[in-house]
């Protein structure tokens, strides 16, 4: 893509980036598709096999309050407080990318979707059943989502995207990278969340210097 483009560094599972889900869509409503929007998979804590314990839970809660002062967003724990729960990002996250095979607008709202299910509504996105679910919602097939997603290819494809992230030394969740400029170079717009206000007007700044 060598259009002026932004890359997304996310993960459905990662608060802070819930918390920038409104500052993607500031993005899309003050650009729309002149700055298109692809979303790369982090890989907060892919794998997970141990539950999670009673003091996991209150750690992340503070993370979670920090979130919530931060945007107002609201959260609901109920997910997390199942007996059992196992944070394993991987699930989540692998949907995103069997979505983004249709489109990358689709897996933006999609890791949008997730979150909010996830954080806001306290729906367990570690499960297929819920993830074919939201993907039912963006008008996908859902039988058809199920079978891609259980796939060792989507798996691998997934992997790919948490090795992607690491070889750009990501982190920190979110991050975005806007580019190529002049000069075919990408820069950080930012590392760590930041409020709509401010992004935008970096984003309009750095478009109105290409456009010069």
């Amino acid at each position: 893509m060598d259009e002026p483009h932004l890359i997304y560094f996310a993960d459905p599972m990662c608060s802070w980036c819930y918390g920038f889900s409104p500052v993607i869509e500031e993005i899309r409503k003050a650009f729309g598709r002149a700055l298109p929007v692809r979303t790369i998979m982090g890989g907060l804590r892919p794998g997970t096999e141990q539950a999670m314990t009673s003091e996991a839970k209150l750690e992340v809660r503070k993370h979670w309050r920090h979130v919530h002062d931060a945007t107002r967003l609201p959260f609901a724990d109920h997910a997390m407080e199942r007996e059992g729960f196992v944070y394993d990002t991987d699930p989540a996250a692998r949907a995103v990318v069997v979505v983004r095979r249709e489109s990358e607008e689709l897996a933006v709202s999609y890791l949008g979707r997730a979150q909010r299910a996830f954080y806001g509504e306290g729906r367990d996105v570690t499960s297929g059943e819920v993830l074919a679910d939201l993907a039912g919602e963006s008008g996908l097939d859902r039988a058809r989502f199920l079978e891609a997603w259980s796939s060792e290819e989507a798996k691998q494809e997934t992997w790919r995207d948490y090795a992607i992230s690491q070889r750009a030394g990501v982190t920190a969740f979110p991050t975005l990278v806007g580019g190529p400029n002049e000069g075919g170079v990408y820069g950080v717009v930012t590392r760590g969340y930041a409020p709509p206000e401010q992004v935008v007007a970096v984003l309009q700044d750095w478009i109105r210097r290409i456009a010069a």
